[in-house]
């Protein structure tokens, strides 16, 4: 049997921008995105603490050490700049390795976004 457990969590990021004019995606500073084990083109879910809104993309890394967190295309709508996301990604495992893994968690700088 598979189970979906969580992989990566990226905890209190702030967003830095929301572009509803770019095709969609949300940008990552990949040094977030690598540290948090996240590859591009994977699927996130987003989770907006100021509003409720829960949603899923996929991540595009953005420029190293910019703190970026960026909503693109349709997604931007359920942002605003500043708000504070918790972003999570989940993997498919057995049973057996889920038991026994562990996920990547981060608590960046909540005023920049970068890795402390």
């Amino acid at each position: 049997m598979y189970v979906h457990v969580v992989k990566s969590k990226i905890h209190r990021v702030k967003v830095t921008g929301a572009d509803l004019n770019y095709i969609g995606s949300i940008t990552i500073d990949e040094d977030l995105m690598d540290a948090a084990n996240i590859i591009e083109g994977e699927k996130v879910q987003i989770v907006n603490n100021n509003n409720g809104e829960r949603l899923e993309t996929y991540a595009i890394p953005g420029p190293r050490k910019s703190g970026e967190i960026t909503l693109n295309g349709a997604a931007a709508r359920k942002v605003a700049k500043g708000d504070i996301l918790i972003l999570i990604t989940y993997a498919m495992m057995e049973m057996e390795e889920a038991k026994k893994f562990k996920p990547a968690l981060l608590f960046p700088d909540e005023a920049t976004n970068l890795l402390k």
